[in-house]
């Protein structure tokens, strides 16, 4: 074989990231150079260093490598034979290029482990045999699961210190299986593995003739770790703009999730404007087509203002605009997270203002179970609502991880604090006491009789934002036509554009109560309430991304002036 063949054989093999984690000294090190060791992926100069640093700093015994030096480097890991801070090991086998990130196990490290999870695909938890399923265990395995690691592999280790017994290894087995079934990790195998001898690390010599599975290595070279990632939804936080002269105006970044074609539509954020892809220009020539987590540069076909810590999305396909949200919380820093609490929110490129509005609850690590806290420690992971000085463009981090995560930065010595992951929530459905009438000089049956019609909260939505307010506009002008008292609320006007959906519904609710018919425009996918009086919502798009609280279904193509006007007509008589 040539050398460029080879080179290319390289270039294309899959890279799977992998992350070590688990208990103080159950072996994560160790597991980690005895797999280098055996793949033979360890230089001689390497090995020569490695002896001399075992018969100084060794645990294994005398004359024997101790594999765990290969990882711990730092001078108090050796002295104290434990791992502190996360190391990474790149090596390739010929199936598969591997990143390793060997993590800590001790409990005051627990935010270094965090560290190390967040970019992992697949992680490996050890086992100490002798000692079983400790507290760190379930810690690591419950943060592995929040940063949303779809793969587990539980190696039970120092199996050959039990005379690789079978039932030991079962009543782990199902012990830690009953615990990671609460944790919604879709595949956990557990191997039976000495990592000091080489057992089921890299080659299987029948100490263990019960266990029918696969060897570690074999596992890791055939995952397939493609669901981790998010190739639906285009996500493109801009860095910089370039331009090299003046014929070229280009957008450089990242692209975190998705992809994207020549000639796409796209609307960038927070501007809303609309243009498309003209060009996607490499250092090595332009291309038709790029993807997560490709770095290039966008030349648009429009000369629009944007810049870095905007971001550009396909039309059609919006994240999330919210100032305020939801989120869990790994917190990393000595000061406890409190109450009001106020942070710089580090997400997507952008650093934003913000501040903790609610700490919710913090969770048990053994029993998964929320509790009512006051504060969050060191360590600690809790359910919070943020509050941010200007709206997030996010996504879920169940659906998209590189847009759903975010860091909590302390503004007074430029800390990391917490890292975060946003979720799902009810606090923009407006709770039902906010909908009560509030006390007035006139009544509602005065106002009908005076204007001829109720109060009514209309909401337009759908994934196209310019043609939810479109339509928004056409409606309240067709009933505008048929004398109805209305107000539009435009989420781009003075004064609305950058609220929450909850802060338009609250204002559209006040609206509805003085006897109008407010109708309000809201981007994406709205979070609306089920119980407003009057409430009612029109979805523009199809059925299967409707949201449950949709009243009327509109096709895209039907949304247009004639059928404005039949649902004015309709929406008049009923209210």
């Amino acid at each position: 074989m040539d050398i460029d063949s080879y080179l290319n054989e390289h270039e294309n093999k899959s890279l799977l990231r992998v992350l070590t984690c688990g208990s103080v000294d159950d072996g994560k090190s160790t597991l980690i150079g005895r797999l280098l060791y055996d793949s033979k992926l360890i230089f001689d100069d390497q090995l020569a260093e490695l002896r001399k640093a075992s018969e100084k700093n060794g645990t294994a015994g005398a004359g024997k490598i101790d594999y765990a030096l290969l990882l711990d480097g730092l001078k108090a890991e050796r002295e104290q034979g434990i791992t502190i801070d996360v190391a990474y090991r790149y090596f390739t086998t010929p199936r598969r290029k591997f990143i390793i990130a060997d993590c800590p196990g001790h409990e005051q490290y627990t935010r270094n482990m965090a560290t190390g999870a967040s970019t992992a695909d697949a992680a490996i938890i050890l086992i100490d045999a002798r000692h079983g399923v400790l507290t760190q265990t379930k810690r690591h395995a419950f943060i592995a699961s929040l940063l949303k690691i779809r793969h587990l592999i539980v190696a039970v280790n120092k199996m050959d210190l039990l005379d690789y017994s079978e039932e030991k290894f079962r009543k782990i087995e199902e012990e830690f299986g009953s615990f990671t079934q609460q944790l919604n990790i879709p595949d956990v195998r557990f191997v039976p593995i000495s990592a000091i001898e080489g057992e089921n690390v890299t080659q299987t010599t029948g100490k263990t003739p019960w266990y029918q599975g696969d060897h570690l290595l074999s596992i890791l070279e055939t995952l397939d770790a493609s669901d981790s990632r998010n190739l639906r939804d285009f996500r493109f936080p801009v860095q910089t703009v370039i331009r090299p002269n003046l014929d070229f105006r280009g957008v450089a970044g990242s692209i975190t999730s998705g992809s994207i074609r020549r000639g796409d539509p796209i609307v960038t954020l927070p501007s809303f404007q609309n243009s498309r892809i003209r060009r996607i220009v490499t250092p090595d020539g332009d291309l038709e087509e790029a993807f997560s987590p490709q770095s290039v540069v966008l030349e648009l076909e429009d000369e629009i203002d944007i810049s870095s810590g905007d971001m550009i999305v396909k039309k059609g396909n919006l994240p999330h605009i919210e100032d305020r949200l939801e989120a869990r919380v790994i917190w990393m820093s000595e000061k406890p997270l409190l109450p009001g609490g106020k942070y710089i929110i580090r997400h997507a490129g952008r650093n934003i203002q913000g501040r903790i509005a609610e700490l919710q609850y913090d969770i048990d690590v053994n029993t998964l179970e929320s509790r009512h806290a006051t504060q969050l420690p060191l360590n600690h992971v809790g359910r919070i609502v943020l509050e941010t000085a200007s709206p997030l463009f996010y996504d879920y981090y169940r659906d998209n991880r590189s847009g759903g995560a975010f860091i909590l930065i302390d503004p007074l010595n430029n800390v990391t604090a917490g890292a975060g992951m946003l979720r799902p929530s009810h606090i923009d459905k407006v709770p039902e006491k906010e909908q009560e009438q509030l006390p007035t000089f006139v009544s509602s049956d005065e106002r009908m009789e005076t204007f001829g019609h109720g109060g009514k909260q209309i909401y337009v939505a759908g994934e196209d934002s310019d043609l939810a307010r479109s339509f928004a506009k056409q409606l309240e002008r067709e009933l505008h036509r048929l004398k109805a008292h209305t107000y539009g609320l435009d989420f781009k006007a003075e004064g609305v554009w950058g609220r929450s959906a909850r802060e338009i519904v609250n204002a559209s609710g006040l609206l509805a109560e003085a006897g109008l018919m407010s109708i309000a425009a809201l981007p994406g996918l709205p979070v609306l309430p089920r119980k407003a009086k009057g409430a009612y919502c029109i979805w523009l798009g199809n059925v299967v991304s409707a949201p449950e609280t949709a009243d009327r279904i509109l096709p895209p193509a039907e949304a247009n002036e004639n059928t404005a006007s039949l649902l004015a007509r309709t929406l008049y008589v009923e209210f």
